[in-house]
C-alpha cells in the first residue's frame, strides 16, 4: 500500500544511495587526474634541471683545439680578491709580437699606473681632453697584476675607450710559445665602484662585442695565422664584475695565434666549434640584440 512506511522506506532508500554513488564519482576521477599531472610536472622539473645544469652545460664546454686551457682560470681578480672581468681573449705568441700586432692593428699600449698618469687622466676626464696612453687599474690573474695593457680611444676623453690587459702564462702556450690570456672591455663612464665605493671605469654589457672587435682588428692588419675557441667563464645574461658592473656573454675564450710579420690579405684559419657550441652561439644569436636593446649599447 502507499500509505505503507516500510513500503516508502524501501523505495526512498535506493535513490538516496544514488545520488550519493553520482556526486562522489566526479572527485574519484578528478583525483588520478590530478595524480598524473603532478607526476608529469615533477618529470619536467627533473628534465629541465638536468637539461639546463647538466646536460647542456656538459654539451657546451669545449678544449679541443687548445686542451690546456681546461684548467686556466676564467676571471680576473681585484685587489680585494673579488672575481672581476672574465678573461675573454688570448694571443699566442712572443711579447714583441703580441705588440707589434696590437700596435699595428690601431691600439695604443697603456702608460702604468703612476702619480703623474694618474693626474693625467683625472685632467683627460675634467677637462675633455684626449689621453691615448691613458693608464689601467691594476687586476690580478696568477696572483700578479696585467704584463700588458692597450688601449683603443674613442671620443674625447679616456673615459670612453676600449681596453685590454694580457697576463704571460708559459703553462698554458703553445710549445715554447707563451700564451697571452686577456680581458678586453668597453669603458663607458667613469664613477663610484658598486662593491667598494672606489672610483673606476664602468664596462659596458656586452663583452663579446669587444672580444669580437679585437680580433677584427688583429684580423684586418693581418697578424693572426689561426683563431679558435674554448670555453671561458661560461654562458651568462647576469655576470657581474669587480666593480658590480653587469654583463653578457656567450661565454666563449677566443684564441689568436700571432704570425711574425703581418701577411697582405690573407686570412687566419678558423677553428670550428663542436656543433653542440655553434647551436648554442646560434640561440645566443637571437638573445643577444634583446640584451643589448635592454643594456642600452
Amino acid at each position: 500500500m502507499a500509505d505503507d512506511p516500510g513500503e516508502q522506506d524501501e523505495t526512498a532508500a535506493p535513490v538516496t544511495t544514488t545520488k550519493a554513488s553520482d556526486a562522489a564519482k566526479p572527485v574519484s576521477r578528478r583525483r588520478p587526474l590530478l595524480v598524473r599531472t603532478l607526476k608529469i610536472l615533477i618529470v619536467l622539473i627533473v628534465a629541465w634541471f638536468l637539461l639546463a645544469y647538466l646536460i647542456l652545460p656538459a654539451l657546451w664546454r669545449h678544449y679541443e683545439q687548445h686542451p690546456a686551457l681546461e684548467s686556466a682560470p676564467k676571471t680576473t681578480r681585484t685587489a680585494q680578491g673579488i672575481p672581476g672581468d672574465p678573461l675573454n681573449v688570448g694571443l699566442i705568441g712572443t711579447e714583441q709580437e703580441v705588440a707589434r700586432a696590437m700596435l699595428g692593428s690601431g691600439w695604443d699600449a697603456a702608460d702604468p699606473v703612476t702619480l703623474k698618469s694618474s693626474i693625467g687622466i683625472a685632467r683627460s676626464v675634467l677637462r675633455d681632453r684626449p689621453y691615448v696612453d691613458a693608464p689601467v687599474s691594476p687586476v690580478f690573474v696568477f696572483g700578479r697584476k696585467q704584463d700588458l695593457a692597450f688601449e683603443k680611444p674613442v671620443g674625447g676623453n679616456a673615459s670612453h675607450r676600449h681596453h685590454v690587459r694580457f697576463w704571460k702564462s708559459n703553462e698554458y702556450g703553445r710549445g715554447d710559445t707563451p700564451l697571452w690570456i686577456g680581458a678586453v672591455t668597453f669603458d663607458r663612464s667613469v664613477g663610484l665602484s658598486h662593491r667598494t665605493g672606489q672610483i673606476t671605469h664602468h664596462i659596458g654589457a656586452d663583452i663579446d662585442g669587444e672580444r669580437d672587435g679585437l680580433f677584427s682588428d688583429l684580423g684586418k692588419s693581418g697578424w693572426l695565422t689561426e683563431e679558435f675557441q674554448v670555453t671561458g667563464v661560461g654562458a651568462t645574461l647576469t655576470g657581474h664584475n669587480g666593480g658590480g658592473d653587469r654583463y653578457f656573454t656567450d661565454g666563449e675564450l677566443t684564441v689568436g695565434v700571432l704570425g711574425k710579420e703581418p701577411s697582405q690579405g690573407g686570412r687566419p684559419d678558423r677553428l670550428a666549434n663542436p656543433v653542440p657550441v655553434q647551436i648554442k652561439d646560434q640561440l645566443w644569436s637571437a638573445i643577444r640584440p634583446l640584451m643589448q636593446s635592454i643594456s642600452g649599447q
